[in-house]
Order: structure tokens, then C-alpha cells, then sequence
């Protein structure tokens, strides 16, 4: 990349590198939220990571204006996520 590409962040603004990592823990589960910044906003990215370690990364359609926002809404979807499979699977 050039050094004028570096400097003004011309091309490549969906190639951001995730954001720092934050988690919550939900019904034996962590969320971790990792959006990233895609067009100028914050795209909705996760992973979701079981007791023994298996983890599953997911990413939605939805974007955000903030950072905050993007981590607020990952956490809501990644409680979802793990909601419907507990219901479909009980444990």
C-alpha cells in the first residue's frame, strides 16, 4: 500500500482490523464482541465461545455509527443466538 494510501486511508477501509475484544458471560457462555469498521461504520461481529472452548464467530448485516453501538447490539444478538439454542436444545 502506498505511503498517500496509509496517510489519508484512501481504499482498503474495509480491511480495519477487528476492535479490541470486550466480553460479557450469558447462560454459561462468553460473547465477545468484535465489530469492525467497514464504509465508515461499524459492522455487527462476534464470537460466541462454549465452557469447553468451542468457539463460533458470527456477523450481521447491521451497521452502526458507533463502536459502542456495534458492541451493545453484538452482545444483544450473541444472547439470541445462544437463547434459541437452548430452547431448541434443552440442556
Amino acid at each position: 500500500m502506498s505511503l498517500l494510501k496509509k496517510l489519508f486511508g484512501i481504499g482498503g477501509a474495509s480491511e480495519q482490523p477487528p476492535a479490541l475484544a470486550q466480553e460479557i458471560e450469558h447462560n454459561g457462555f462468553t460473547i465477545r464482541a468484535t465489530p469492525f469498521q467497514n464504509g465508515g461504520r461499524y459492522q455487527l461481529c462476534g464470537v460466541i465461545v462454549s465452557a469447553d472452548g468451542t468457539e463460533e464467530k458470527f456477523i450481521r448485516a447491521d451497521a452502526f455509527g458507533s463502536m459502542e453501538e456495534a458492541i451493545e447490539m453484538t452482545f444483544f444478538k450473541g444472547k439470541q443466538i445462544i437463547d434459541l439454542r437452548n430452547a431448541r436444545m434443552p440442556l
